[in-house]
């Protein structure tokens, strides 16, 4: 199965998850896996959150931000793959002066 994230609709969401600024995603949902294409504008951020009962998987595409996952801050940059595992925190930061754009997966569990 193909994904054509281009043929989907854009949503614009702002201050997803209690972060800043807005998220642009286009998603697909089969209703066992949330698969997105998501971008931040510079200074935007996905809030602070919890993987209650889901993980989530996060492959950056292009541009650079951090990540802050259970309280530590580490950089991210094009290729890098960050894992939320079921049960832990995280939140996503366009520091930079460039959208990050990523896909981030999170399967129904």
């Amino acid at each position: 199965m193909n994904i054509d994230f281009d043929k989907m609709e854009l949503s614009v969401i702002p201050n997803f998850k209690g972060g800043e600024k807005e998220v642009r995603v286009r998603m697909f949902d089969d209703g066992a896996n949330k698969i997105m294409k998501m971008s931040l504008v510079p200074g935007a951020s996905v809030g602070m959150h919890v993987h209650e009962d889901s993980s989530e998987i996060v492959f950056i595409l292009s541009g650079c931000g951090s990540v802050v996952f259970d309280g530590e801050k580490s950089g991210i940059s094009a290729g890098d793959c960050h894992y939320c595992p079921k049960g832990h925190s995280h939140s996503i930061v366009n520091d930079s002066d460039s959208d990050l754009e990523f896909f981030a997966v999170v399967p129904k569990q």
